[in-house]
């Protein structure tokens, strides 16, 4: 199977990210599980990419996080939740890549079946 690489999707990741916290606070490993998994596993976020993200956009004021005690467990978790500001970051990027997939496009043959 094929996955994609980290330096073509690098741009967007604060993006899928974002578009999970969109629903609700979640917290660093549930977002890796929910990336892998609406990937359909061709995109696994590393760890290390996913805490500078969230770093980076706390720091922009996209996300913020609090301390809560994960269910059935009692030990605290980091959860992040959405911002107004991050909410219009995430519609701009939403914008970007839908002018990115049109460019991006023009270079794909059409009917581009891997024999070349």
């Amino acid at each position: 199977m094929t996955e994609i690489s980290s330096d073509v999707i690098r741009g967007y990741n604060d993006t899928m990210i974002l578009y999970l916290l969109l629903k609700e606070p979640s917290y660093g490993y549930e977002i890796s599980k929910q990336i892998k998994s609406l990937s359909e596993s061709k995109y696994n976020i590393k760890e290390t990419t996913l805490y500078s993200a969230f770093s980076r956009m706390e720091k922009n004021g996209y996300v913020e996080s609090f301390s809560q005690e994960a269910e059935g467990t009692g030990k605290k978790r980091t959860y992040y939740r959405i911002t107004e500001a991050g909410m219009n970051y995430y519609k701009e990027k939403c914008e970007e890549w839908i002018l990115t997939k049109e460019v991006v496009e023009r270079f794909i043959e059409e009917n581009y079946n891997g024999n070349y």
